[in-house]
Formats: structure tokens, C-alpha cells, sequence
């Protein structure tokens, strides 16, 4: 059976007792994000839980790695969190210990006015009989993005905490403010919210999310890239590997332990983000954080759960009743991830067009991975892309020189229409089939299609989301060293 679920709006404050705000305080003087509106563009996020929820994390395993990303890795381990504060124009990365003193202060600040204003968990009765709400600066989190190198002007950003903090609510234009104030080079809006029945109850799920260069994240829940997974466990969907700054914020009001909402993220996270390439660079501040604070009263979903249903990869109906539930939010929390990360990829900048590439018959998933991720970041292949052309050529030198095995005899690569199964090969067998140039050029002139490669060496696959590169990408992004405003990340 498949997971139902139907879209709401909202997106973050979707489910039950999220808030959000999203305030404009001149981070980056000039507003933030080339590319996005200008002015007085809103710079600074807010996003919190009206009780403790639980909390995990996946985060970018680029070996130079921001403040924010630092501070999080390790109040992310305790499994509990109520707030999340995040600003845009400004990575703070590379910023040294007054970088790692500032993202500190952030939360500490955030926790502070959010106790002035009475949000957080009850606390018991005090002797004078009334009850005091009460966040700890370890429960909020924090996240950056923009130009690496640059100290955070923290008067600006505490003054912009104050008025996000006044400003919490849950309508849906509060959740848009948040969202608008993530986003930095990104042209488009990405959020999502869905409504599914879990135990018998009504549980949503809501995110956002911002990136369009710099994108080929490789997060993991500790921050360390993981070793290469052996053959055969890499064919299974949760053994994938881990591999613009692009953040993610999701919300929940399901019910899980810490270690169980965990390893769900690893496995969405597997399948979505850490599919996707813009320009093959990854970047200091990588991020995704998931909420669950459990108010649509379900069951909690254990970790006990989580370890059972390793071996089940669906949701079919002969998994275990106990496990269901996981089962149910896993495919929802997939899609959700997945639908963000696509958008990312949609929203690349400078980008014309969506291909994903399909890599069959490797002799394990580190190889499929490998071919996948050589022809996706080939500047080469991505040109002929934007050019309309089926350049063959380009993407078997591209296989050639990856760390797949590859055998030129036993090579196939075709082209189709988006999740379509009929394929237009333009090489079998190492060799040029009888389709015609008018042919294919017809199938890549689209502006998202599929590229099908198969080694016919054996049965481990791969997928990634990727785009063309453009003369817009190079000149977004080589900026006017005369005009810094107009220099990126």
C-alpha cells in the first residue's frame, strides 16, 4: 500500500503549535541575496515549537564547516529542541571564535526574549502559585547563509531577534515571511505541507527550504562523511550514500524518540537532498532540521521501531502492524524532502534545464553513484545540455574517467521523457544506434528529461537531480570586484 496524504497550506506552521516570523534587519546593508529582491528584503528567520519537540539533524561534511553548523552538530545529539533561529546575507563561516561566540549568542538572545514573551514549555508551579514558561539557550538552534568570511553585525541581528520574536505566529504568511527570509540568491519560493492519518490521528508535516548554487550537498547526522558502503547492502534505499548553501527546516506534530526521527532524516535525506548537484560544489553550511513535537497526539513512534523495520523497505501489508506507522511517516517524510530538493534543483541559478540521470547495471551503488555524479557535474555534459545537443560523446568520456568500472562494449545511453519508460537510446552496446540526430535532439530539447545510462555490468542503480550550465551561471556569479554588493557567496 502507499502512504495517502493530501496538501495544505502553511507549510512550517501547517502542524499543530509551530510559529513563525521572518523581519528585514539589514544584515548585509544592501538587503540580502543577489539575485532575490533587494531593498528591504527580510533577513532573519524564526521558527518555534510551543513545547519541547524532538529534534534531528543532518548537516554538510564539508571538512570547513560554519558556526551555526558547529553549534547545532552538538545541541542536536541531546534529542530535544523548541526553537530555531536563522539569518540570510551572511554565512558566518571562516569566522573564527568570535564567529562561534556569535552563533552562540544568537541562541542565547533568541531563548532570552522568547522567555520575555511567554513562549516555551510549561514549567512546574513556582511558590507563588503561577507557572513560568521557560526555553533553554541549548534548545534553540541556529543557521547561517551567504558570503563565507564576513562577522555577522550582531546588533543588527539581535535587533531583528526582538522583532521576530513579536512578530510569531501561525498564519500562513508568517510561515512566507520565514521563508522569504532564508533565501538568498534563490528566484522562487520552496515549501510544502501535507496532511496524512497516522494511528488514527491527523499528523502533518511542513518545511522549507532555500538553495540555488553552491548545491551538491553530502550531509550526515555527524557532520563526518561516512566510509563507501560495500556491495550488496548499497542497493538498498537506506544504505545510499551520504553525500549553494542550501538549508531545510521541517516541521512536525507527530510523535517520535529522538533516535527514531533520526534515522528517518538520514534515510529521506539519502534519497533527496544528497541526490541533487547544481555546480558539484558543496558548501560550509549545509543543513537540514527537522521539529516533532507530538501534539497530534499519536503514539510515540520508538527507536525500537526504527531498528525493527531496517530490513522492510515498503509499505506493504505484510510489514509487521507495529511498524506501519513508521512505515507511513518515512514515505511522507521522503516525499516532502524530495519535492524540496527537486525545487532546489528547478531553482538553480542560471538554470534552463532538469535532467536526471539514471544510472543502471553498476557493479555496486559506490560505482552507480560515482557514473551518476561524473556525467551530472561534467562542465562539458551540462553545456551540450543547455545547448539542446545529444552529446553521447561527452557523457561516455565522462563514465570513462569516473571510479566506476566501465567496459565501452557494454555501455547504453538513451533519453526520455520524464519517468517515462520509453527510452530513445542514441547508444547500445558502445555503438550508435539508428536513431537519428533530428531524433535526439527532439528528446534533450525539452527543459526536464531523463538520462538513462546502463553499464550492463550488474544490478546496483543510482539517481541524480541536475541541471545545465549556463552563460548566466558564469555571469551571476564572477560578480564586479568594482561593486562588492554585487560579489556572492
Amino acid at each position: 500500500m502507499k502512504a495517502k496524504f493530501r496538501t495544505v497550506p502553511g507549510s512550517i506552521v501547517a502542524p499543530k503549535g509551530f510559529l513563525a516570523s521572518g523581519v528585514f534587519c539589514n544584515i548585509k546593508r544592501l538587503g540580502t541575496g543577489k539575485g532575490s529582491a533587494k531593498g528591504r528584503k527580510r533577513d532573519l528567520a524564526l521558527i518555534v515549537s510551543e513545547v519541547p519537540a524532538t529534534v534531528a539533524g543532518m548537516f554538510t561534511t564539508n571538512q570547513i564547516c560554519a558556526a551555526p553548523v558547529k553549534v547545532c552538530l552538538e545541541r542536536v545529539k541531546k534529542g530535544v529542541a523548541q526553537a530555531i533561529v536563522v539569518n540570510s546575507g551572511n554565512a558566518n563561516a571562516c569566522t573564527g571564535r568570535q564567529g562561534l561566540k556569535d552563533a552562540i549568542e544568537m541562541a542565547r538572545v533568541t531563548a532570552e526574549a522568547l522567555n520575555r514573551c511567554r513562549v516555551g514549555c510549561p514549567q512546574p508551579t513556582n511558590s507563588r502559585g503561577d507557572t513560568r514558561r521557560y526555553i533553554r539557550t541549548e534548545q534553540v538552534l541556529v543557521g547561517s547563509t551567504g558570503r563565507i568570511g564576513v562577522m555577522l553585525p550582531m546588533e543588527n541581528v539581535k535587533a531583528g531577534i526582538l522583532d521576530a520574536v513579536r512578530l510569531l505566529d501561525n498564519a500562513a504568511e508568517c510561515a512566507n515571511h520565514a521563508l522569504e527570509a532564508i533565501m538568498t540568491s534563490d528566484t522562487l519560493p520552496k515549501q510544502i505541507a501535507v496532511e496524512f492519518r497516522l494511528n488514527g490521528k491527523t499528523v502533518r508535516i511542513g518545511g522549507i527550504c532555500k538553495g540555488a548554487g553552491m548545491i551538491q550537498p553530502g550531509m550526515s547526522g555527524t557532520g563526518v562523511r561516512p566510509p563507501a558502503i560495500p556491495h550488496p547492502a548499497a542497493n538498498s534505499p537506506r544504505a545510499q550514500a551520504l553525500y549553494a548553501t542550501m538549508l531545510c527546516f521541517i516541521t512536525t506534530d507527530a510523535a517520535l524518540e529522538a533516535k527514531a526521527l533520526q534515522a528517518a532524516l538520514q534515510e529521506a535525506v539519502a534519497n533527496s537532498f544528497n541526490r541533487i548537484t547544481v555546480d558539484g560544489d558543496m558548501s560550509t553550511n549545509d543543513t537540514v532540521l527537522v521539529l516533532a513535537n507530538g501534539l497530534a497526539g499519536d503514539p510515540h513512534i520508538v527507536a525500537a521501531d526504527a531498528r525493527r523495520r531496517t530490513k522492510s523497505t515498503s509499505l506493504s501489508a505484510s510489514l509487521p502492524r507495529r511498524l506501519r506507522p513508521l512505515a507511513m511517516f518515512q514515505s511522507v517524510l521522503n516525499h516532502v524532502c524530495l519535492e524540496l530538493a527537486k525545487m532546489i534543483v528547478r531553482d538553480g541559478e542560471g538554470v534552463s534545464r532538469f535532467v536526471t540521470v539514471r544510472v543502471h547495471g553498476a557493479r555496486n551503488f559506490a560505482e552507480a553513484d560515482a557514473a551518476a555524479r561524473a556525467v551530472a557535474n561534467s562542465a562539458l555534459v551540462k553545456t551540450s545540455w543547455n545547448g539542446g545537443d545529444p552529446n553521447w560523446g561527452r557523457i561516455i568520456d565522462a563514465l570513462g574517467y569516473s571510479s566506476a568500472k566501465v567496459v565501452e562494449e557494454k555501455v547504453d545511453i538513451g533519453y526520455s521523457a520524464p519517468g517515462n519508460r520509453k527510452i530513445l537510446w542514441s547508444l547500445k552496446h558502445g555503438q550508435p544506434t539508428k536513431a537519428t540526430f533530428k531524433q535526439l535532439c527532439a528528446a534533450v530539447a525539452a527543459k526536464e528529461f531523463d538520462l538513462h545510462i546502463d553499464l550492463n555490468l550488474g544490478q546496483a542503480s543510482s539517481v541524480i537531480y541536475a541541471t545545465d550550465l549556463t552563460e548566466a551561471y558564469v555571469e551571476f556569479n564572477k560578480g564586479d570586484v568594482s561593486d562588492p554588493a554585487s560579489l556572492g557567496g
